[in-house]
């Protein structure tokens, strides 16, 4: 069993090649955002943050995840809290010796998510596929790549809040109240007069504001998981960052927020996907240019320079969604 590599590598000759092929996936390309994407993206060229309020409400709703011990399923090396299940995610942390350990989280109807668990706290995961018995197993290290089941446990699950697994930070999308990037998020909502405006402002930023990390991306080890503010901090990332940093300052504005991690032709690649009232569910980062809705990815938007990319990453058919965190 092995955690997925989250990266995509960003070359001229990879998006040439990629124009040949699809995904098998189905998304919607409903899409938004003012960026021209006739015009190369250059991330020296800052975005300008408005000091005019807009009529939406910006104030931060950075939701707490909770291990109240309510509904508690655990062993002698770990624990499993399912207290908030119905708002779509479980608490696990690990209280054993091993060095090597992963969870994985499987739905009957399908979709097994693998994670490493990565200290004796807490942490969050989130149910992905919605209401459904899932089985949830702790997995420690015992030689190379082999695993032995630690501990196993069957939970049914009913979401009463659908959004709930795209609102609260996780193992993936990681933040607190007073992250930089929540905050940051804030600030970037303060001249929106809707949730579109919020989404257009955050993508402007991240695509004017985060370079592409080229080095990163050949050397991320297995597991990998953002820091947002080190990201911010940075100025630099790879795919799963840029993701990451936009779902973490658009869930804080009450905005549900998909991170997508699947396929952009053959690389495995991440980006995001989020809920706008009256639309529904954006599959993909967006753009809306008046007229049309087009299918919008920032990782590509931060870094391409040749109009025939646009027509890659603007085609639904390219991307193949295998995981939702």
């Amino acid at each position: 069993m092995k955690s997925k590599i989250l990266f995509c590598k960003i070359t001229t000759a990879y998006l040439l090649a990629a124009m040949c092929f699809s995904g098998c996936g189905s998304t919607n390309t409903t899409a938004v955002t003012s960026v021209d994407t006739n015009q190369p993206q250059e991330t020296d060229e800052t975005f300008e943050i408005s000091t005019t309020k807009g009529s939406r409400d910006n104030a931060i709703q950075a939701l707490e995840v909770l291990a109240d011990g309510t509904e508690v399923y655990s062993c002698d090396v770990a624990v499993i809290d399912a207290s908030h299940k119905n708002e779509g995610y479980l608490c696990v942390k690990y209280t054993g010796t091993c060095q090597k350990v992963k969870l994985q989280i499987s739905g009957s109807t399908g979709g097994t998510y693998t994670y490493n668990l990565l200290g004796s706290e807490f942490e969050s995961f989130p149910l992905s596929v919605g209401s459904d018995t899932y089985k949830v197993a702790v997995y420690e290290n015992i030689a190379d790549s082999q695993y032995s089941t630690a501990f196993s446990e069957d939970i049914d699950v009913t979401i009463e809040n659908e959004f709930g697994p795209f609102l609260y930070p996780n193992q993936y999308v990681s933040f607190t109240a007073d992250s930089e990037t929540v905050t940051l998020g804030a600030d970037l909502a303060y001249s929106a007069n809707s949730d579109l405006d919020v989404v257009s402002n955050v993508y402007n930023y991240v695509v004017h504001n985060i370079s592409y990390d080229h080095d990163k991306a050949n050397t991320v080890a297995s597991g990998y998981t953002a820091d947002v503010d080190e990201i911010l901090e940075k100025g630099n990332g790879i795919c799963l960052d840029y993701a990451a940093v936009m779902a973490t300052m658009l869930r804080s504005q009450r905005i549900p927020t998909k991170l997508d991690v699947g396929y952009a032709g053959t690389e495995y690649h991440a980006w995001v996907s989020t809920y706008i009232d009256d639309v529904g569910w954006v599959d993909g980062i967006i753009q809306f240019d008046g007229q049309n809705w087009q299918m919008m990815d920032p990782t590509f938007a931060a870094n391409t320079d040749e109009k025939a990319f646009e027509e890659f990453f603007k085609d639904s058919t390219n991307y193949n969604v295998k995981y939702v965190y």
